[in-house]
């Protein structure tokens, strides 16, 4: 969407604060012989008390409050009786609603002592989300921020997964434009002021090639390498975008 009013605005802001108080909430829980099923229960009742819902049921039939993903698994992974184990990379990502608005983040967590490639996964996701931060900018095109985005996961010794992207976002849960993690030139749209969407690197420690699961949902990495996931709703602006999802 695009961001015509104030009242807008602030619709946004509530829900992005919303989303950003479940992810650290279940986040803190990450730990070793937790299920994810666990996980998805704190992060619901968390929606619950704010008076604000997960969006993937809603729209999409998607069994879970929160898409939860472990180690090779890079999105949409289903919660359920997994226990978490000791240096696994667990991926929590949310979309939630509230008065009609919707905002998206994601996070990766190391659950206990994580080996150093997974750490350096992890914090690789995150650096390359801000490295994209200064591309996206009112006049800039789209693929602007899949060339910074590329560039840095690259620099990290890692892969982008270019099946997987970022996107708008704002008044349901996946809307145009769509925000590749690397310099597709398809994606000339210019960026225009108050137009909302998700920059969501998506990596792998292999060759960046996803499987989808027999369960329709899980999109796993297709060598079993690890994958790490980072991401925030912006606002683009003329000058540096407004994080909704930041703390």
């Amino acid at each position: 969407m695009s961001i015509k009013s104030q009242s807008q605005f602030d619709k946004l802001r509530a829900i992005g604060k919303i989303v950003r108080e479940t992810l650290d909430r279940t986040a803190a829980r990450v730990r070793a012989g937790i299920s994810t099923a666990e996980l998805d229960a704190i992060g619901a009742r968390v929606l619950a008390e704010r008076g604000a819902e997960s969006a993937p049921p809603k729209v999409y039939g998607f069994p879970g409050a929160l898409c939860i993903s472990v180690n090779d698994e890079a999105i949409h992974g289903i919660p359920g009786g997994r226990l978490i184990q000791s240096g696994d990379l667990v991926k929590l990502d949310l979309v939630a609603e509230k008065d009609g608005f919707f905002a998206d983040a994601a996070v990766t967590i190391a659950a206990g002592a994580a080996g150093p490639q997974a750490e350096a996964l992890a914090r690789c996701a995150e650096t390359a989300f801000y490295q994209a931060l200064p591309a996206a900018r009112a006049g800039n095109r789209v693929y602007e921020i899949g060339r910074a985005v590329e560039r840095e996961t690259r620099r990290c010794g890692f892969s982008v997964m270019r099946d997987l992207c970022g996107h708008g976002v704002g008044r349901t849960i996946h809307e145009p434009p769509s925000v590749p993690n690397y310099p597709d030139p398809r994606y000339r749209t210019r960026l225009t002021e108050g137009l909302v969407i998700t920059i969501e690197p998506i990596i792998s420690a292999g060759s960046g090639q996803g499987v989808l699961q027999k369960d329709r949902w899980t999109i796993r990495t297709a060598d079993g390498s690890l994958s790490a996931h980072y991401e925030h709703t912006v606002v683009i602006t003329r000058t540096e975008p407004v994080l909704l999802t930041a703390a």
